[in-house]
C-alpha cells in the first residue's frame, strides 16, 4: 500500500531503512595486504581503535564472506588479474577501499611493472591516502562509508553502487 506522494510504500521503504542500517552496522572487511601499509592496517584493527564499535572488527578471510574489500599495499601488475578475481567473487552489495598512496595513485613506483591506482582495475569507494595512511583517517572514511551505506537505501534485491567516491572521505 502505498503512501500519497511517495514511490514505495510505507512497509517497504520502512524495510530498506532497516536493511540499510544493518549493513552499515555489520561490515565484513577482507584485507588484501600487499605491502608495508599492512602494518598500519594491523594497527587499526588493534584494540587500541575498536573496529567493533563500527561493527567491522572480523575479518573475513574469503572474499566470499565480505563485503568490504581493503587493498592494502602496492598492487603489481601480475597481481591485478588476482585482485580483480578477488572482488568478483565478492557478493553484492560490495565496497572497496584503497588503503595508503600505492594503492591509490602507485605512489613512487612510478614504473610499468605497478598498478597506478587500483581504480584501473575495480572501482573504489573510498581512497586513503598516506604513506601509511594514519588509522584516524581510516576511522574517519569507516564513519563515512557507514553514512553512504545508509543514505544508500540498497533495494531488497541487491546492492546498487550510488554515484560518488571519497577522498580520505566520501562526499
Amino acid at each position: 500500500m502505498a503512501v500519497e506522494g511517495q514511490g514505495q510504500g510505507f512497509f517497504t521503504s520502512r524495510l530498506s531503512d532497516g536493511i540499510a542500517w544493518a549493513r552499515k552496522w555489520s561490515l565484513f572487511p577482507y584485507p588484501f595486504v600487499t605491502a608495508c601499509c599492512g602494518m598500519e592496517y594491523m594497527s587499526v584493527s588493534s584494540a587500541h581503535y575498536d573496529l567493533d564499535r563500527f561493527g567491522a572488527a572480523w575479518p573475513r578471510f574469503s572474499p566470499r564472506q565480505a563485503d568490504l574489500l581493503m587493498v592494502v599495499g602496492t598492487i603489481s601488475q601480475k597481481m591485478a588479474p588476482i585482485l580483480l578475481k578477488v572482488y568478483e567473487q565478492m557478493c553484492e552489495p560490495k565496497w572497496v577501499f584503497a588503503f595508503g598512496v600505492c594503492t591509490c595513485t602507485g605512489g613512487f613506483y612510478d614504473n610499468y611493472a605497478t598498478v597506478q591506482g587500483i581504480d584501473r582495475i575495480i572501482p573504489v569507494d573510498c581512497y586513503i591516502p598516506g604513506c601509511p595512511p594514519r588509522p584516524e583517517t581510516v576511522l574517519d572514511a569507516l564513519m563515512k562509508l557507514q553514512a553512504k551505506i545508509q543514505a544508500s537505501h540498497h533495494s531488497l534485491t541487491g546492492g546498487v553502487r550510488p554515484p560518488g567516491r571519497c577522498n580520505g572521505s566520501l562526499p
